[in-house]
């Protein structure tokens, strides 16, 4: 999942929702639907997310 996240954001710096799923599309999970993938993705690459700031 983090390599083919890296992969999409090193391509497109702000993807959409479905450019995340579509990127994380050949992994297999068990977890719901991917979406708390899908929103840290939207999240980390958001206009308003600062480079190398970490929240928690």
């Amino acid at each position: 999942m983090l390599i083919a996240c890296h992969a999409l954001v090193a391509k497109n710096p702000h993807p959409d929702e479905q450019q995340i799923r579509e990127a994380i599309g050949g992994n297999l999970c068990r977890c719901t639907g991917y979406q708390q993938i899908v929103d840290a993705v939207k999240h980390a690459t958001s206009p308003d997310a600062k480079e190398g700031a970490h929240h928690g």
